[in-house]
Parts: C-alpha cells; sequence; structure tokens
C-alpha cells in the first residue's frame, strides 16, 4: 500500500481519491474550503459527483501538514490558476524524497510555464515532478469506467514508477518522458474544446466538429514543436485522446461553455452557468501570446481569441476562418 496527499478537493482530486483507495492505497484530500470539507466528510459525496458515494476511508482536511506529512505522493488537483499559490504554500513540507504529481492542465500566463514548470519554479529543480494527463473525465474515473492516462517525467524511471503504482484493472496507465509535450497538449486541447462546442452551439454539425479537432491537433503540433515537444506526444492519449473526449463529452465544461457562448451567451453568463472553472479560458490567453512569440500560425485559436476577449460575432470567425488564403493540408 502506498499513501497519496491530494492537494484540492474539486471532482478530479475526489476521483482520484476514491480511485486510489479503492485499488488499496490510501488518500488523504486537502482543501482550504472549511464548509466543504466538512461537507465531504459527513456526506461523503462531492457535489459535482452526485452518483459516485465517496470511499469512507478518504479523509478531507483544510490542514495542509496532515495531508502531506509521511505521504509517499503528492498530487497537486487544484486549478491551474491556482497551483503556484498552493505549492507555495506547503513547499516547506515537501520532502524530496516524495514524488509530486500534477494533473492540473494549463499554461502559467504570467510566466508561459506549464504546471511541472510552476512547480519546480517553486520548490525546486532537485524535486521529482510528473505530470498525469490523458482523456480522462473525473466523472467516469470516480465510477471506475475503463479509461488510459499517462505518466510523464523527464526521468522515464520516475515514470515507470508512477505508473506502476497507479495501474489497476480500470485504469491503464502509459509512460511518457516528453512531459512538456504532455502538459502543453492538455492545456491546449481545452481551447479546441471551447472552439468545437462554439461550432455546436451555433448549430453547425458533425462536419465542422471533425474540422475542428483535426485541424486544432495541428495547431497544437505545430506550436509543440517549435517549443521543442515532441510530435509523437500530440498524436497519442495526451493529444488527439485528451480532444476528443474534451471536445465531444457532456461533462466537458469546456465543450459546454463553448456551447453557451456559441449560442451568444456573455462570458460573465456562461461562467455563471458553468458553476466550475474553466480552463480553456485561462490557456487561451497565455496561447495567443506563444503563438505570437515563436511565430506560430494558429488560426483557430486566434478567431477564438477574437470571439472571446476581442468581441468578434462567432459566425463572423468561422466566415473568416472559412475564407483564408487556400493551402495543401
Amino acid at each position: 500500500m502506498k499513501t497519496f496527499g491530494i492537494l484540492g478537493a474539486g471532482t478530479w482530486g475526489t476521483a482520484l481519491a476514491n480511485m486510489l483507495e479503492n485499488m488499496g492505497h490510501h488518500a488523504s484530500v486537502w482543501s482550504p474550503v472549511e464548509e466543504e470539507v466538512i461537507s465531504l466528510n459527513s456526506k461523503r459525496m462531492h457535489k459535482h459527483l452526485p452518483d459516485t458515494p465517496i470511499n469512507e476511508n478518504i479523509e478531507f482536511s483544510t490542514d495542509e501538514a496532515s495531508v502531506i506529512n509521511n505521504k509517499d505522493y503528492i498530487i497537486v488537483a487544484t486549478p491551474s490558476v491556482y497551483v503556484r499559490d498552493t505549492i507555495t504554500k506547503v513547499k516547506g513540507l515537501i520532502k524530496k524524497d516524495q514524488i509530486i504529481i500534477t494533473v492540473a492542465k494549463g499554461i502559467e500566463k504570467e510566466t508561459m510555464f506549464t504546471m511541472s514548470e510552476v512547480i519546480h519554479d517553486v520548490v525546486g529543480d532537485d524535486y521529482k515532478v510528473v505530470c498525469l494527463s490523458g482523456p480522462t473525465h473525473a466523472e467516469e474515473v470516480a465510477k471506475g469506467l475503463p479509461t488510459l492516462i499517462v505518466a510523464a517525467c523527464e526521468d522515464i524511471n520516475v515514470a515507470n514508477q508512477v505508473r506502476d503504482e497507479i495501474n489497476n484493472e480500470v485504469l491503464r496507465v502509459y509512460s511518457n518522458d516528453d512531459i512538456k509535450g504532455a502538459e502543453v497538449a492538455g492545456a491546449l486541447k481545452n481551447i479546441m474544446a471551447l472552439a468545437c462546442g462554439m461550432s455546436e452551439g451555433m448549430g453547425y454539425g458533425d462536419n465542422a466538429k471533425a474540422a475542428l479537432i483535426t485541424r486544432g491537433l495541428t495547431e497544437m503540433t505545430r506550436l509543440g514543436e517549435s517549443m521543442g515537444c515532441k510530435k509523437e506526444t500530440f498524436y497519442g492519449l495526451t493529444g488527439i485522446g485528451d480532444i476528443v473526449v474534451t471536445a465531444t463529452s457532456q461533462f466537458s465544461r469546456n465543450h459546454n461553455a463553448g456551447v453557451l457562448l456559441g449560442q451568444g451567451k456573455s462570458l460573465e453568463e456562461t461562467l455563471n452557468q458553468i458553476g466550475m472553472v474553466v480552463e480553456g479560458l485561462n490557456a487561451l490567453m497565455a496561447a495567443k501570446e506563444l503563438k505570437d512569440r515563436y511565430k506560430v500560425e494558429m488560426p483557430i485559436v486566434e478567431f477564438v481569441h477574437s470571439v472571446i476577449y476581442g468581441g468578434m460575432d462567432p459566425k463572423e470567425a468561422v466566415s473568416k476562418l472559412l475564407s483564408r488564403k487556400l493551402t495543401s493540408e
């Protein structure tokens, strides 16, 4: 049995805790919100996972030390915008023999760092950090439905260690040494999910969605290669796999937010209706800057940015996308 301290009691952190406990490991979960901790400990049910009872052995706490001390692995499961603050808060508690696992998908807009780079920036480069990413809706993982995921780390031996510890009969885990590629893909696919949702919200069909997924993958790969990532990573689970599930599923906040935006809802109305963090909106600002920095052509990112932050009408964006200069694939 291994022990896991999970920072973040959202759907993903709670789903992972449930899975790990059901495997025979032990998980403790931290949340800074006392009311949330009281509710989770007493009701044993997460408000966004209503069909999945929480394992009775999982401990929820507002005390960082009790969640982190003496654990083999520390999982960072907060939204990407809170990763730096969370790690800064607990860095004095994390030991170098503990492996840090990040499951947040995003790029820090102030630094253009991926989440593992943010963690290293706070705690130092001599800590072991693994990214866990792939097509993994928390709702399905919590129910024990078949899922595939990737453990990525520059040190493939560390990635293999995490892979071997969490692999089970319903979660198949692969390892990869291209952690930057896995993280860049995980952040950018949320933007493509927004685009697909907007297309659906405007009444367009499967042809448009397939085109956005395919050309979106091309844009992601183009930027990733310019940043030193491996092309193959984008054609695996953390790239195309994650785009498909995020761009098409009822469980995807990014897709659902895109639908509302495509229907003409304002950004404020959309966020209020979704009621949870929409990571694609945070990644969009960073993607736009990275696109300009690396001088990479990313028209889908450009037009999604123009619609959400520039006030462009979604139908005008579609018209401009379709009327771009013709080229070969």
